[in-house]
């Protein structure tokens, strides 16, 4: 076996669209072969994006990178040409046209550390939001009306919003993405 510090990690091209097969495929030839001497991870750079569908708030992971899959590789002896002839790979993702070029540690660890960024925005989302604040409803069925928040559960995501409707107040529970400060 290898000497771990001879793994770096690179930037494989992929047709848009194929990058989990890429990904399934050299995972499944880790499994059969001796590949996995070489190739520590492939990773696919993903990120949470959140949308709202029937009033409900919906998670859903999104590609950040079409056509592109990130390998942390020791490429030596036929390593290079195993990966570059996967299927639905376009080759490497190099600087000088030969050789592929190793990316930075610092945008890898941004990718690998994308989902801590997006919890730490989640919590940045339940601050933003006070009592007595002005909002706007953005969704629902109470979209475009505005209204002063009367609560905020930060343990159910959700606010409390007084909004007047046919001149009568109104108290409405929303989720934080179905509001935003006016």
């Amino acid at each position: 076996m290898t000497e771990s510090t001879n793994f770096k990690w690179y930037v494989l091209r992929a047709i848009s669209g194929k990058e989990t097969k890429v990904k399934e495929y050299i995972e499944a030839e880790m499994r059969i072969s001796s590949l996995s001497d070489f190739v520590k991870q492939v990773l696919i750079p993903e990120e949470k994006t959140f949308t709202i569908r029937n009033g409900k708030k919906v998670e859903k992971m999104r590609n950040a990178m079409p056509g592109y899959v990130l390998v942390e590789a020791n490429l030596v002896g036929e390593t290079f040409h195993r990966l570059r002839n996967t299927p639905n790979v376009l080759g490497f993702l190099e600087e000088n046209g030969h050789q592929p070029t190793p990316a930075r540690i610092e945008e890898v660890n941004r990718f690998l550390g994308r989902m801590d960024d997006i919890q730490d925005a989640e919590q940045d989302i339940m601050l933003f939001f006070n009592v007595g604040d002005n909002v706007k409803v953005t969704s629902g069925p109470f979209q475009n009306f505005s209204g002063v928040i009367e609560e905020v559960n930060i343990d159910k995501k959700k606010l409390k919003v007084m909004v007047m409707i046919f001149g009568r107040k109104n108290l409405l529970e929303l989720s934080f993405t179905q509001v935003e400060k006016e």
